[in-house]
């Protein structure tokens, strides 16, 4: 039985990927350093107070929502790409950029569409709009993902 004891080319790739499968990450959300007004708030905090909620301003969780919501077509895209890279019709990247290009899309459709409690009469007036999360877009059209290794 000679060969049993020899990893074929494909079969190198296939560790290859799940190596890299292990030591990547993609992360969805919003990135330091992008200044939306005057004040310098950083956007990264606006979508977390947003997220969070404040003592002048109720929890919006659309983060949490964009995964709860939508739990059952995540893991089904997951287990595709899983299943592509098992199979050698995809690579650990690709499948990273496709899980975050899918979830970036999920957070962004929980802005414009999730159910959140309503903006109070003063926000209200001052934007000009009765719709919670959305004033310029800035916020929603600044979602975006980024491919990283673990750490650890």
């Amino acid at each position: 039985m000679a060969g049993h004891d020899r990893t074929t080319k494909e079969g190198k790739k296939f560790f290859k990927e799940l190596d890299e499968l292990l030591k990547l990450q993609v992360r969805i959300g919003f990135q330091h350093g992008e200044n939306v007004n005057d004040d310098d708030a950083d956007l990264v905090d606006i979508a977390a107070w947003n997220e969070l909620g404040t003592v002048n301003m109720p929890s919006r969780p659309f983060m949490r929502q964009s995964v709860d919501n939508n739990k059952s077509s995540i893991i089904s895209m997951c287990k595709a790409q899983l299943k592509a890279v098992a199979h050698g019709k995809s690579t650990a990247q690709e499948t990273f950029q496709k899980i975050g290009v899918m979830q970036k899309g999920l957070v962004q459709k929980t802005i414009r569409d999730g159910e959140f409690e309503e903006n109070a009469p003063g926000t209200i007036r001052q934007k000009g709009s009765d719709t919670p999360l959305i004033d310029t877009g800035h916020m929603r059209q600044s979602v975006d993902f980024v491919i990283k290794p673990r750490k650890g």
